[in-house]
């Protein structure tokens, strides 16, 4: 049987809302506009990133730009969202999904989703008062918590070890703002 079927859910058969079926064309169409939007979406936000890297300040030196990146970035957003454009006007659609791995008898757990928001109020509180590494860690030892981690001990061990890599990596070693806060405020002068 070939992999390319024209029947089951989004593909032209499927009873609607009341019951009646779509015609083929109505899910085409429903498909070829969702891709057009994702498409359109891309490219909006490849144009803001490329005008919005010319506006960053560049300080006079020989080493490369923080310029750069953000650049590089656009650039494939770009490329990538005009060939999405191209393939769908061309008729080349994304093939549905047969199924997810979703219980859909559960409905959304707003107590997750709301420790998670707290969890990043509190990160955003923390980098000023702990450091960027504490507050890193505490972020992703909870998260790591409400998403379902067995020892919660042994994801804030993790975070402490990535928060301080990170740290020492990007905040001291490349100079970023990331700071250091009043536990590690002393190692500013040695690393």
């Amino acid at each position: 049987m070939s992999s390319l079927t024209t029947s089951g859910p989004g593909r032209g058969d499927a009873a609607g809302p009341s019951g009646s079926r779509t015609s083929p064309q109505a899910s085409r169409f429903r498909g070829r506009l969702g891709e057009l939007i994702f498409a359109a979406v891309g490219i909006a936000l490849g144009l803001f990133a490329l005008i919005g890297s010319f506006g960053i300040r560049v300080p006079e030196s020989n080493r490369v730009g923080p310029t750069v990146f953000p650049i590089l970035v656009a650039v494939i957003l770009l490329i990538s969202s005009v060939a999405v454009l191209i393939g769908v006007l061309r008729g080349r659609l994304g093939s549905p999904d047969e199924s997810e791995d979703v219980d859909l008898s559960h409905g959304t757990d707003w107590l997750a989703i709301l420790k998670l928001v707290v969890l990043l109020v509190a990160h955003l509180l923390l980098i000023g008062l702990t450091g960027w590494w504490l507050a890193a860690a505490v972020l992703f030892g909870g998260a790591a918590w409400t998403l379902g981690a067995k020892r919660w001990w042994v994801a804030l061990l993790v975070g402490l070890g990535l928060g301080l890599a990170i740290q020492i990596l990007f905040g001291e070693l490349l100079g970023l703002s990331l700071p250091l806060g009043p536990i590690l405020g002393w190692l500013g002068p040695l690393i």
